[in-house]
């Protein structure tokens, strides 16, 4: 038999068994899981925050760095619940295997540099598809969040016009709104009422999210806040300027759509044109040096 084919098979079946592997372990953490949620956010002291990581294959490559980049990445995609940490390390993992076997049973005709290339590369794609994933997913956050920050802060603004304190405010806006936006305004209060400042909630908020208007609104509300300010002017004032920017972006996004348009038209519509134009030129020219 092919050492190539056995070589494929025996990856293959190794990452049917880290599958099994992964999904068995997070049945055994999820009890210790529960435990570590019903404690967080209760008083007193205790050791530092660590990281969870499960107790699976993504352990082979839980090292600091890897780990903050991923904890950061999914801190920005808003931790989906289907996705923990040990679950993607995981999926690094288990990319890398299938990578392998697939570079081995594509490629396994290829000699010289280009064997060692296609050998590698699936490797190197599924370790990393992982975090293009979840950056994609953090992305089309962001863009929701400031898509929804101008309407959010207009019933912040009327919340508060009514009477309502900011904080009163920001829960009833994040009760009766939908999207990642009222759920990091959540968020943010629950740090709030556990006794976090409200300067390092609302860092805390910007930090998350990584949207600039939002940071520089928080940073508007700190200083109102300090400075004797009336907020619902600030949240005016804000508002109106995030309409203005969203107005701005929309149109900018508008005037780029005709480069946009121009491979796709270039590469597919020019080429059927000119085909079912010069065609039957083309045939009659034919027939006639043929006749």
């Amino acid at each position: 038999m092919n050492p190539i084919l056995i070589g494929a098979s025996a990856t293959l079946i190794l990452a049917v068994a880290l599958l099994l592997w992964q999904q068995a372990s997070l049945l055994r953490s999820r009890p210790g899981a529960i435990r570590a949620n019903l404690n967080r956010g209760l008083s007193g002291t205790g050791p530092k925050r660590t990281v969870e990581v499960g107790g699976s294959a993504g352990r082979l490559i839980a090292f600091p760095r890897v780990v903050a980049h991923l904890d950061r990445l999914l801190g920005m995609a808003g931790r989906p619940a289907h996705w923990p940490l040990g679950k993607v390390l995981d999926a690094k993992v288990l990319g890398i295997v299938l990578g392998l076997a697939t570079g081995l049973l594509l490629f396994q005709n290829l000699v010289g540099p280009r064997a060692l290339l296609g050998l590698l590369a699936p490797p190197v794609v599924g370790f990393f598809l992982p975090d293009l994933l979840l950056y994609n997913a953090a992305q089309k956050r962001r863009e929701a969040i400031t898509l929804a920050l101008p309407d959010t802060l207009d019933q912040l603004s009327i919340a508060v016009e009514a009477g309502l304190g900011f904080d009163s405010a920001m829960l009833h806006v994040a009760r009766n709104g939908r999207g990642p936006l009222s759920e990091e305004l959540v968020r943010t209060l629950q740090d709030i009422q556990v006794g976090q400042s409200r300067r390092d909630a609302y860092t805390a908020l910007g930090d998350r999210v990584g949207v600039r208007p939002l940071r520089r609104f928080l940073r508007a509300v700190v200083q109102a806040e300090e400075y004797g300010i009336a907020l619902a002017d600030v949240l005016f004032t804000q508002a109106k300027e995030m309409r203005i920017e969203r107005r701005q972006n929309a149109e900018t996004k508008a005037m780029k759509i005709p480069v946009k348009v121009t491979f796709p038209l270039a590469l597919f519509i020019l080429p059927v044109i000119f085909l079912v134009i010069l065609g039957p030129a083309v045939i009659s020219v034919i027939e006639q040096f043929g006749g």
